[in-house]
């Protein structure tokens, strides 16, 4: 965990601005969707007419901070650990918005958006939200068994008001926004100046706005949303993240605005001698054979 521990440290040291970056030029096929988003509802009573829904969480979700039996293990109050150090920063900078990416596809990155909104979302007057920003291929819904649409691209295209993709999950301060249709021009969407207006309204709601998108290598999606965020956050997968993919993926951000790596799948002896800092259930099952239920 130790070095989980130095990425976050130095971001203390030098955490990056939450200044408004220039919004990018907007696709000119989707100018008219973007017009169209003009008038939408006042944010701030916005949750108050949002759909809740029963945690329901998919079993190969492995969603381990939430516990009904109020057990604790190990991957769980590592969870809770980065939300300490998060919380940290955020009262160092501020920082509300966290994108949460790898260098390639397998690695948790997933997985480790959706565990640490719920356990930002465990804190009392700490409105979490988890927005689903993969449109390539989107599982936070899954996990929680919600509807794929409507979501963030059926808002980016007009086809849906904010107050209508916005799940919140009930008995916590956890709020949902899924992928949305499976579309053809992911980029142009995110290209929207919509995209970066609706992050920074979305910052003022709540608390934490935790973005799930694609790996770095495998699109540009993560390095334009990453110009939007106030930081990242870099899942690597021990035993199979290569340096050189995290050196390849570093170097294609735009901004230099990484708060610190999380180290997936490291076994319980690999750091400080004790249970792993994030362990996603990767274990020995009783015929021997090894599960993996990372999946993304």
């Amino acid at each position: 965990m130790s070095r989980v521990h130095d990425a976050l440290r130095k971001a203390e040291q030098a955490a990056p601005s939450a200044d408004a970056k220039p919004d990018p030029p907007a696709s000119s096929g989707l100018i008219a969707a973007a017009t169209a988003l003009a008038d939408r509802a006042p944010l701030p009573t916005l949750l108050d007419s949002v759909e809740q829904v029963a945690f329901n969480p998919a079993p190969e979700a492995h969603l381990i901070v939430m516990n009904s039996e109020g057990q604790t293990d190990a991957p769980s109050e590592e969870f809770r650990t980065l939300r300490t150090r998060m919380n940290h920063l955020q009262s160092l900078q501020p920082i509300r918005t966290v994108l949460v990416t790898s260098a390639s596809p397998g690695e948790g990155k997933s997985f480790t958006s959706t565990n640490l909104a719920l356990a930002e979302a465990q804190l009392a007057e700490n409105p979490t939200l988890l927005a689903d920003f993969d449109f390539r291929r989107p599982v936070v819904h899954t996990y929680f068994d919600l509807n794929r649409t409507p979501g963030v691209t059926d808002y980016l295209q007009g086809k849906a008001e904010l107050k209508d993709i916005i799940k919140k999950i009930a008995g916590m301060n956890l709020y949902v926004i899924p992928a949305g249709e499976s579309v053809i021009n992911p980029l142009e969407l995110l290209n929207l100046a919509t995209c970066k207006q609706l992050l920074d309204e979305l910052s003022r709601v709540f608390k934490w706005v935790i973005i799930d998108t694609p790996p770095l290598l495998l699109a540009a999606d993560a390095n334009l949303l990453g110009t939007y965020c106030h930081g990242i956050l870099l899942v690597v997968r021990v035993g199979s993240t290569t340096i050189d993919s995290v050196s390849q993926a570093m170097q294609s951000l735009c901004e230099n605005n990484v708060l610190g790596v999380v180290a997936n799948c490291a076994r319980r002896d690999e750091l400080y001698g004790r249970y792993s800092y994030y362990h996603s259930y990767y274990y020995q099952t009783a015929s021997g054979d090894e599960r993996d239920d990372d999946q993304s």
